[in-house]
């Protein structure tokens, strides 16, 4: 689709890899609308055996259902699973659980300090995920202030910088990653689809017209129920048909599908076509080793 792996995304997979002997246990933020395919497999690559919290955000905007049957199967991979709202949470018991399952996988390695007499032992976790998935807001709801500056928009965080999350708790927040190209082409859409990746690096027009086709396919009805337009024929027609009801038109009375475009990714971000999970858990092909 896109080469959308620019220069300081190869810089942050250096600072990943130099940062993750400074660490002892990795929270990975992942989109609960693509809980598969916003997992970054290089992450997986670089984190190795670095004790692991997943947390499935954005669930308000992803079926409940689907981030259950997620949440479980992550778990049966042995990993500790946490579905969250980092932008409804405002400090409730998701915050709490989350800091207690990052202190519950760093046991292992307090105790294996504190049998070398290390005392007073201060947890460090780094936070990683893909651009726009976010990290800051769930960073400032975990220290409780503005600590990471937010934006509904790829690419905001920039470097590094540690916050203090407790007394004897630390927070290294990494900049967004995405990798260099996906053997999935679909993945690519599903990422472009929900804002994983800058708009300047595709055609909105192209992934609208994708989008369009995957919903009529995938989620029938959901098209129909927002525009009140018939889902059938192409996707272009079906676009054609929501400029109309809208009124984007230009000059000729043609459809001014440019603007159709933008309205429809906008919409469908916003959770306005309803709960949608685009990550089907049976088209896996095999478990995660």
């Amino acid at each position: 689709m896109v080469n959308w792996f620019p220069g300081h995304m190869a810089r942050t997979k250096k600072l990943i890899q130099e940062n993750l002997k400074l660490v002892d246990v990795v929270l990975e933020l992942v989109d609960a609308r693509l809980p598969e395919s916003s997992r970054n497999p290089l992450l997986k690559e670089l984190l190795g055996e670095k004790p692991l919290v997943l947390v499935l955000n954005k669930s308000d905007l992803a079926e409940e259902a689907e981030t259950v049957r997620w949440c479980d199967y992550y778990r049966q991979q042995g990993h500790a699973v946490l579905a969250f709202d980092a932008v409804q949470d405002r400090g409730r018991q998701e915050k709490k659980t989350i800091l207690e399952l990052v202190k519950g996988q760093a046991q292992g390695i307090l105790a294996r300090r504190a049998a070398r007499g290390i005392r007073n032992q201060v947890i460090r976790l780094m936070v990683v995920g893909i651009p726009n998935v976010g990290k800051s807001t769930l960073i400032n709801n975990l220290a409780g202030k503005g600590a990471a500056e937010t934006a509904d928009r790829p690419g905001v965080t920039r470097g590094k910088q540690w916050v203090r999350l407790e007394k004897n708790l630390e927070l290294l927040d990494m900049p967004g990653i995405l990798w260099p190209k996906t053997e999935d082409p679909v993945a690519g859409y599903k990422l472009a689809a929900t804002g994983a990746i800058k708009e300047t690096v595709y055609d909105p027009l192209e992934l609208s017209l994708w989008l369009l086709g995957w919903l009529m396919e995938h989620k029938p009805g959901r098209i129909a129920a927002r525009y009140t337009v018939e889902e059938k024929g192409e996707a272009l027609s079906v676009l054609t048909a929501i400029c109309r009801q809208r009124g984007f038109l230009v000059s000729g009375g043609e459809a001014n599908w440019e603007k159709g475009a933008e309205v429809l990714l906008a919409e469908f971000r916003g959770g306005k076509l309803g709960r949608i999970t685009m990550d089907s858990l049976e088209k896996k092909a095999e478990p995660e080793h």
